[in-house]
């Protein structure tokens, strides 16, 4: 009997691994391991302001490989409006971005990049057109 109890023990602490592993509970408040978290304090956080000039910057120092978001000429950051994080290698943001044109027009551009602390990198993946373009 006691042979059983001794060779379960791994066992057991196996499954109760697998199954908070499985579960998805983490430090960010019990989100899936790897899923997107949303970002409360957007307008507060500078940060989040800051990833923000940073995607506005590079999207006008490389307006011609954005596609559809190349056609509005240069912007000017108004504010990050939403945002949301997911660990990956790094930690990936997506912006929801509200800029000026030169014409003073507002629009929303939705903004994904990836931070690299520890190689104290940024890139920008993405800068394109939300879906609601106008504000």
């Amino acid at each position: 009997m006691a042979r059983l109890v001794k060779s379960s023990a791994p066992l057991f602490v196996f499954l109760v691994l697998y199954t908070l592993l499985v579960s998805g509970v983490s430090g960010n408040g019990g989100g899936m391991v790897g899923g997107r978290a949303k970002v409360s304090d957007v307008k507060t956080n500078k940060e989040i302001q800051e990833l923000g000039r940073f995607s506005v910057k590079e999207f006008n120092n490389h307006r011609s490989t954005y596609g559809k978001g190349g056609e509005v000429g240069e912007l000017m950051l108004s504010e990050v409006v939403e945002a949301q994080t997911q660990v990956v290698s790094g930690v990936k943001y997506y912006l929801k971005i509200e800029a000026t044109t030169q014409s003073e027009e507002k629009l929303m551009f939705d903004s994904v990049l990836v931070v690299k602390p520890w190689l104290r990198s940024k890139e920008l993946l993405a800068f394109e057109p939300s879906i609601g373009l106008r504000v």
